[in-house]
């Protein structure tokens, strides 16, 4: 069977260049008689490969020295608890834009150790846009202000980023790390799961200040502190090895691309394909305000759930598989990732055009 177009919003699709070389490399590494999967992660070649995808990283993201790379486990939702307790110390406050689902599961994490403001929410709008934050709305005394970058359940994503008057920004980039250009250097904090941008589930990639480590809550477990891994290269315990690998290739891969910026422009080329449709359509509408749509998540809805299956069983037959919309909107979620080429995005555009043109 060829393979299909996979619009899943994580685990999503991997570049074939990347799978390619990975299933070359997957029984015996560079010579070494072992996979990546088999070796210790104290071997001088497992040292050089986690090295060499830090370095990458930095490189197309322009990382600064100031700021540590870390590679963790745990998923973002480990990030919920493992940032208030490194960065707001006992009985302190921190901000929080609640953007989202995951942007509200967050705070409520953080809420367990110390006081949580939501300073922004889109809630009753049913997060369908982004409120923007300004100096003014942070709170005197907050340790830092939280944002979602891009909510892949709603298809919103962030126009500016806020400013936060000085206090430290940290940022759930999950959806679109890589996706687009961001100044690392606007931000203290950054975190982000692996499995939409950047490679396989079981890798959190987080980026962060160096003078903001060394200040968790005395209640902080070791393995929740940052310094802990910041100090070790990531190696305290055993990494998620295979995952650190393939997300290296990935580096490398966006760097032959030429780099986020090249990827970003291409991404939005691919999203403009799909909005271009949504606005000239009579039965497609798109659920995100058009000031705050994503790039990478596009979502929209069907005048009825029988349209909405009949599109879904269509796309299917067509090879553009995991298109249902999360329930929190319904009708249909498109994830365009970095992998998804724009020959997949071409084509559930003009299925939508097809589709338009038999049921309008």
């Amino acid at each position: 069977m060829d393979r299909i177009f996979n619009f899943s919003a994580g685990p999503s699709m991997l570049p074939l260049p990347v799978l390619e070389k990975a299933q070359r490399d997957l029984i015996n590494y560079h010579g070494s008689g072992m996979s990546v999967m088999e070796m210790s992660h104290r071997s001088p070649v497992y040292e050089e490969i986690i090295a060499r995808a830090e370095a990458t990283l930095r490189d197309i993201m322009d990382i600064p020295k100031e700021w540590a790379v870390l590679f963790l486990q745990g998923g973002a939702s480990t990030q919920f608890a493992m940032v208030p307790l490194n960065l707001m110390p006992q009985g302190g406050s921190a901000d929080y834009a609640q953007t989202g689902m995951f942007a509200a599961k967050a705070a409520q994490e953080a809420a367990k150790f110390g006081t949580i403001n939501i300073i922004s929410s889109s809630k009753a709008d049913n997060y369908t846009h982004i409120p923007a934050i300004g100096p003014r709305d942070v709170t005197p005394g907050a340790s830092y202000v939280h944002i979602t970058t891009n909510n892949t359940i709603f298809g919103t994503t962030y126009p500016t980023l806020p400013e936060t008057g000085g206090v430290p920004l940290v940022a759930d980039m999950s959806s679109n790390i890589l996706g687009q250009v961001y100044d690392v250097r606007k931000f203290g904090l950054i975190y982000a799961g692996a499995q939409k941008n950047m490679g396989p589930a079981g890798l959190t990639v987080v980026i962060i200040r160096r003078d903001l480590l060394g200040h968790a809550q005395p209640i902080c477990p070791t393995m929740l502190d940052y310094k802990t891994h910041a100090d070790s290269q990531s190696m305290y315990n055993t990494p998620p090895c295979w995952s650190i690998y393939v997300a290296g290739l990935v580096f490398e891969w966006i760097k032959e691309m030429g780099g986020v910026a090249a990827i970003e422009k291409q991404n939005r080329e691919k999203a403009a394909l799909l909005y271009d449709v949504l606005d000239q359509s009579n039965l497609f509408t798109a659920a995100a305000r058009r000031d705050c749509r994503s790039i990478m998540n596009v979502t929209f809805t069907l005048p009825s759930q029988q349209l909405t299956d009949a599109f879904l069983k269509e796309a299917k037959a067509a090879g553009l598989v995991n298109l249902k919309g999360h329930r929190a909107v319904g009708g249909i979620r498109a994830s365009i990732y970095n992998a998804m080429p724009v020959e997949g995005v071409q084509a559930l555009a003009a299925l939508m055009q097809r589709f338009e043109a038999r049921h309008a």
